[in-house]
């Protein structure tokens, strides 16, 4: 992929494959047992020259080795129940247990953390008088809710704070609404991602509708996370299929073993 090609090799990569040129070495060295002659040297370099395809050389555009690496998106949906098991797990949210943390020392320090404990729990008390078995399938109707609650209560909540009360009270749902962000739109489940990719010479949204679309029809690619890559499968484009042995062949050699087994067996046996 040098830009100080040949103008017949510009855009092109060439592969050759040296796999059945060498001999064998008249002394190991570890594992290496294989070593390329003059001549075997020679032929690669003539091969490569040549610039013509055959058993061992083959001819690509730079674009057949590369694709586009696109990540898709599933949209976010959850469930919300304001009960005492989802409100317990508010301990498990880094922003509601920073309240009863504090930088500072000594007396300012302890005074900080107690008015901290008093703000938990008063957000565990105003969500429990409100607790009840009814299942909220709308994040955006939940959220306006629970402002309204806070503030009935006379507690400031941020929106870090906000946030950590409703992970605490979601559970993943298929069939709830879509999670939506400040500006309507979808926000993506990150346990749902997942990548693909396509090859460069392909439109990655015809792709999309064909391959991906289909099955899941809610899903999207995120554009910002579209990253370019090049990969060469060498022994792809250079595989020979062999031909399996057939059934009957492998049972003579099975029955054949077998019987060689049991001579043995009688010679021991004697």
């Amino acid at each position: 992929m040098t830009n100080a090609k040949n103008p017949l090799r510009k855009g092109k990569i060439q592969l050759v494959n040296g796999v059945h040129f060498y001999q064998k070495m008249k002394k190991s060295m570890g594992s290496k047992r294989n070593e390329l002659s003059e001549e075997h040297i020679n032929e690669i370099v003539r091969l490569y020259g040549d610039l013509k395809e055959n058993d061992h050389v083959k001819l690509f555009d730079n674009e057949d080795f590369g694709y586009n690496k696109i990540t898709v998106e599933r949209p976010l949906r959850l469930n919300f129940k304001i009960d005492e098991e989802r409100v317990k797990t508010l301990v498990n949210q880094t922003a509601f247990t920073n309240l009863s943390k504090s930088k500072k020392k000594g007396e300012a320090g302890l005074k900080e953390i107690e008015a901290g404990k008093q703000q938990q729990q008063a957000i565990v008390d105003a969500l429990l008088s409100i607790q009840s078995d009814t299942v909220y399938k709308n994040r955006e109707e939940l959220t306006k809710m629970l402002k309204k609650l806070f503030k009935d209560k006379g507690l400031t909540i941020g929106s870090p704070l906000l946030k950590a009360i409703l992970n605490a009270l979601s559970e993943k749902d298929e069939t709830a609404d879509i999670c939506v962000d400040g500006k309507g739109n979808p926000e993506p489940d990150t346990d749902l991602r997942d990548t693909e990719s396509v090859p460069l010479k392909e439109d990655i949204y015809e792709y999309f509708e064909r391959e991906i679309k289909p099955h899941v029809p809610d899903a999207w690619i995120d554009e910002s996370k579209t990253k370019v890559g090049y990969e060469i499968p060498f022994t792809r484009h250079f595989y020979q299929y062999t031909a399996l042995r057939s059934s009957e062949i492998i049972k003579e050699e099975i029955k054949a073993l077998e019987e060689s087994i049991l001579e043995k067996l009688k010679k021991v046996m004697g």
